[in-house]
């Protein structure tokens, strides 16, 4: 399968003018209809509802397109809560799932009605001294261990994650929650990453539904959804095939049929947590080609670099590359794709093959839209990019500016270090 821009060479032409690379690119149009086949896949259940992982994407341009849809937000942090609150998402719509979680976090999150998604058995304790009680509605996230398989395809290894309440935990923790005044349950898992399968949510879902039940049975929890959280991947290989969000919805419902109907649990709601299937495909980082080097490789140098996107440095990862103009190009050219960091896993392609690039061609790094501006870094004082949304109508509109030196120096103002440097 061909990978193809979502903005053309003439579209990005133009922008440029108004914004110099880098920057992360966002399609409005892809956004908004992928949302609603979310929204759609999964509308069998009444009490549906996709929490957006903020962590993937934390723009509020781009939550609120998708709080148009009726999403809700999934946050991890003091700051991610913060935003949620300031968008006016309702407590209900907002879900805190964190993990070695301070304090002052858990009581902000109670202050402001949020569903809190424990981590761990130990706490539940800590949770009750922090805010005086403990909610009447509250989640637990469950590890089953060992290792997760789709047949005999092994996923991932939950065993060796850090999250999650054992088997034993669960039940123990349903019942002493229970004791100390919470009223309605919800159970939450997240067993594998970016799987590019149709099987993942179904096959985690029976998972989730057996053990629902087996609660219900054994502690008389009223549990009232059950969180399916991310995994859902995307296809940043072109020779990969996307997820179905319809096969995958249906599949669910199949389960959901055979498990928790017939137990009785035909009321309970579907939650998921998906951060890069709802974004991934929706943003791109632009950059410009400004140097080349040849030495023992060639070598393409770009104006970005893993500030803008790391997950090629930290993970590995593969993002396809469009060399913006000479898409039918030949791929005649093994170039190394780098940025100007001092650290030589600084690359965004090793050994890639290309079309010829010259000193300003435009690159396009696809899949940028989850976990791309939202991991950015200052390291060796680099700067994070603008954020821009290609609008439906083809305009673009700037999102988050990009920052300056005065942001990056800006925590420094209690000093007077710095009354003497040159801004401009």
């Amino acid at each position: 399968m061909k990978k193809e821009p979502f903005v053309t060479k003439e579209q990005l032409d133009e922008i440029v003018k108004t914004y110099p690379t880098p920057f992360h690119l966002y399609d409005e149009k892809g956004i908004r209809a992928n949302a609603k086949a979310v929204k759609e896949a999964f509308a069998w259940n009444p009490g549906f509802k996709e929490y957006f992982a903020v962590k993937a994407t934390p723009n509020p341009f781009l939550i609120n397109i998708l709080k148009e849809y009726g999403c809700g937000l999934d946050c991890s942090s003091m700051t991610e809560l913060m935003l949620a609150d300031t968008l006016h998402f309702g407590g209900p719509d907002i879900m805190f799932s964190s993990n070695a979680t301070p304090a002052s976090e858990f009581q902000f999150a109670h202050d402001i009605g949020a569903i809190i998604n424990l981590d761990d058995f130990t706490h539940i304790d800590f949770l009750e001294k922090t805010i005086g009680q403990i909610p009447e509605t509250i989640s637990c996230r469950y590890n089953p261990g060992g290792v997760f398989k789709i047949s005999n395809s092994i996923m991932d290894n939950p065993g060796d994650a850090k999250y999650g309440f054992t088997t034993e935990q669960l039940f123990e923790g349903f019942k002493v929650l229970k004791e100390k005044g919470a009223k309605h349950f919800g159970i939450h898992a997240f067993l594998a990453s970016n799987t590019v399968t149709n099987e993942y949510y179904p096959t985690l879902a029976r998972t989730l539904f057996e053990v629902a039940v087996k609660l219900k049975e054994e502690t008389g929890a009223d549990i009232r959804f059950i969180n399916l959280s991310g995994g859902i991947g995307i296809p940043y290989r072109p020779d990969q095939e996307p997820n179905d969000i319809y096969a995958i919805g249906e599949g669910v419902r199949k389960v959901y049929e055979e498990v928790l109907v017939p137990a009785g649990m035909g009321d309970v709601a579907i939650y998921t947590e998906l951060g890069r299937f709802m974004m991934g495909p929706y943003g791109c980082l632009v950059t410009t080609a400004i140097h080349e080097k040849h030495t023992y490789k060639e070598y393409i140098g770009c104006d970005a670099c893993a500030v803008n996107l790391m997950r090629p440095a930290m993970y590995g990862a593969y993002h396809h590359i469009t060399v913006m103009g000479k898409d039918n190009s030949v791929c005649s050219h093994k170039y190394d794709i780098t940025g100007s960091l001092c650290e030589n896993n600084d690359k965004f392609a090793i050994d890639r093959m290309l079309p010829k690039i010259a000193i300003g061609d435009l690159l396009v790094i696809h899949d940028t839209g989850a976990h791309g501006f939202s991991m950015g870094y200052n390291y060796n004082g680099k700067l994070k990019s603008a954020e821009i949304l290609l609008k439906e109508d083809g305009t673009a509109q700037l999102i988050r500016r990009a920052e300056t030196p005065k942001d990056y120096f800006a925590t420094f103002d209690c000093f007077d270090i710095l009354k003497d440097m040159k801004w401009e």
